[in-house]
């Protein structure tokens, strides 16, 4: 406030109305040049001091403000949620081999060691997986979701483990049991026992929006309960852990140590369970990623009454429909996942469905991509029945078929020769940059198809990825066994006004499509 100045007595009985008038306009006026900016004061006689004017304006100004106002702070939340995350320490009794002689993700040097390195441990491995003599132990976070002890964590944090124990937010330490784990979703679910008043989290039965507050609470290098805020800065985030990523993206700081920890909204509930970081030094740039509160609950569910997860599956393999991809399919949008190859004797082999197809949706819910077609069949129960809609070769197609349960692991391996003897069938394929030779005239190839012999290292074919052996058995849609038929195909395809021609190769054992953009001229 600002004190009224003194007047003199003697002053005319009129001269502070004058006054006020006076000062009511210059206020008036400067709030006019402020663009109602700023607060307006003005005199008033009743308490002899500079009082703020309340004009409609400036009351709708205040109250829109006062919508979006945030917490001052995050005490009351974090003294609410605080109490049910607990540290989780674990013991690894026995070596368990990291070596790659079978194959192993967590070899030196592979995606999943670099993912480990950057959040699970300093020698890139979860702790059932550090190959090591003798005990290891292990530590990271969970948080109970029940009051009768039933806590999440990370699978990667117990995987292995002989030995779990947890330490609330209050100090004490209990023993736990490792209920069911989900390597593919990184989820495993425990059990403390001696108690059933434990203080619980609930999941959130909302998707986090971008640019919500989020706090992570966690167990940082065993230094105890610790928070961290920021807010979300991406969904459905893919950082090729598997085909079931879905990560919620948040910018909170979040270190080794919070693995397994839960992620909490403005309301004190769960959105997410803390798995990885983007670290480039290992500390953290405010890139972590955890696992949305919808995907929890559905593994924990299984977990709890099944002590596993068991999921649908088709038996196809699928890839992404890339821009040149429907292009050269003359579709308008690049949506949908593309198939690859139906699996013998699975549950789309027997229902039809064929190499090219592109699922467009199942049971009417829209495909967007090749990983939303894995998370929705992934979580329908096996032997449900479901509708598949398909584009095949540009007509629509509808196929009914019962989902079997996805094998624990999947053959997809195989060794392919690549020794040849080129011969005199090998002819260059024009606008391409290929050379090709039937593949029953190279030793090694099979019959079916033509084999690349060379590639052009400055063609388009060569950007694409085409290497020495690769197998190409169709191009735009019809069968090949030797270069003149390829030659067609491509003719066709010019003919037809593409700008690129869709091939199906075979690669390493695998079967893909690749869009080729055909030269002009």
């Amino acid at each position: 406030m600002i004190d009224r100045p003194s007047h003199p007595t003697s002053a005319p009985i009129n001269q502070p109305r004058r006054s006020v008038l006076s000062l009511r306009k210059l206020a008036l006026m400067a709030s006019v040049v402020a663009g109602l900016g700023a607060a307006v004061y003005g005199f008033s006689p009743s308490s002899g001091n500079f009082d703020l004017l309340t004009t409609p304006a400036h009351a709708q100004v205040n109250s829109e403000v006062s919508k979006i106002q945030t917490p001052v702070g995050f005490a009351d939340i974090v003294e609410r949620v605080k109490p049910s995350v607990i540290s989780v320490k674990v013991r690894i009794k026995e070596k368990m081999s990291n070596t790659d002689e079978d194959g192993s993700p967590f070899r030196p040097g592979s995606q999943m060691e670099r993912f480990f390195r950057h959040f699970g441990g300093p020698d890139g491995l979860p702790p059932g997986l550090r190959g090591r003599h003798g005990p290891t132990m292990g530590q990271g976070s969970g948080f109970f979701i029940s009051p009768d002890g039933y806590a999440v964590t990370n699978n990667h944090v117990v995987e292995g483990a002989d030995r779990v124990e947890v330490t609330t937010d209050g100090g004490k330490t209990y023993t736990a049991k490792v209920i069911g784990t989900d390597p593919r979703t990184d989820i495993a679910l425990i059990k403390v026992e001696g108690g059933s008043d434990f203080p619980f989290a609930k999941l959130s039965t909302s998707k986090a929006r971008i640019g919500d507050w989020v706090l992570a609470v966690g167990n940082p290098f065993g230094l105890g309960g610790t928070v961290t805020a920021g807010i979300v800065s991406a969904n459905g985030r893919d950082i090729g852990n598997g085909p079931y990523d879905d990560f919620i993206q948040i910018d909170a700081p979040v270190n080794k140590g919070n693995s397994g920890g839960p992620a909490f909204d403005m309301q004190g509930n769960v959105i997410g369970v803390n798995t990885a970081i983007y670290s480039p030094s290992g500390g953290s740039v405010g890139i972590a990623f955890s696992i949305p509160a919808s995907t929890v609950q559905s593994v924990v569910t299984q977990l709890k009454d099944n002590g596993a997860v068991s999921r649908g599956w088709i038996g196809v393999q699928i890839q992404p429909v890339t821009q040149d991809i429907a292009d050269s399919l003359g579709l308008k949008k690049a949506e949908g996942a593309l198939v690859s190859e139906p699996q013998p004797d699975g549950p789309a082999d027997k229902a039809g469905i064929q190499s090219g197809d592109i699922i467009k949706s199942v049971n009417g819910t829209p495909v967007k991509d090749a990983r939303e077609l894995a998370r929705t069949i992934g979580g329908i129960a096996p032997g449900k029945e479901i509708k598949i809609e398909l584009l095949r070769k540009g007509q629509d197609k509808t196929v009914t078929l019962t989902l079997a349960k996805m094998p624990s692991e999947k053959e997809a391996r195989a060794d392919f020769g690549r020794g040849r003897n080129r011969g005199e069938m090998s002819r260059e394929v024009p606008r391409l940059g290929l050379t090709v030779a039937p593949a029953a005239s190279v030793a090694g190839a099979g019959k079916e198809g033509v084999v690349v012999t060379d590639v052009d290292p400055n063609s388009a074919a060569a950007e694409r990825g085409f290497k020495e052996g690769d197998v190409i058995l169709e191009v735009a849609g019809r069968n090949v066994t030797d270069p003149g038929e390829v030659r067609e195909a491509i003719k066709s395809a010019q003919a037809d006004n593409k700008n690129s021609v869709l091939m199906r190769i075979r690669s390493g054992g695998s079967l893909r499509f690749v869009a080729v953009p055909l030269a002009k001229g």
